[in-house]
């Protein structure tokens, strides 16, 4: 449960609402009568939670598939490079932009913003 709740970025008992609501299919194990959630079960109900939830805005399309809409919390500039930083829920991102760039789209601390990121090397660690 709590770790159904870390993957989903919500409280366990957001979790238990969602299972007791019929929208998550939650087991019981046979030795303790614990909750067990079906991983392929979760990364389907995390995947259609998903859906949507970073709308392409003003008719833009992309190929980029990895959004996070989040805030700039820092904006460090130097004459020709700026590093931003955004929190977009439990993940902060940083980029290297130029600073054309940060005038131009008026990136500064407290702006709403979207990363999109597509990167050809991700690495993936499993705990």
């Amino acid at each position: 449960m709590g770790q159904a709740a870390q993957l989903l970025g919500v409280s366990p008992e957001t979790v238990r609402r969602w299972a007791d609501g019929g929208r998550l299919r939650m087991d019981r194990d046979g030795s303790g009568g614990n909750r067990v959630i079906d991983g392929v079960g979760l990364a389907a109900f995390a995947k259609e939670r998903a859906a949507g939830s970073h709308p392409v805005q003003d008719g833009v399309s992309t190929s980029v598939r990895n959004a996070f809409a989040g805030i700039v919390t820092v904006v460090t500039a130097d004459d020709v490079i700026a590093q931003v930083e955004i929190q977009a829920g439990p993940h902060r991102l940083v980029s290297l932009v130029t600073l054309e760039s940060v005038d131009e789209l008026g990136i500064e601390v407290g702006v709403t913003v979207t990363a999109r990121v597509k990167s050809t090397n991700v690495h993936v660690d499993v705990p």
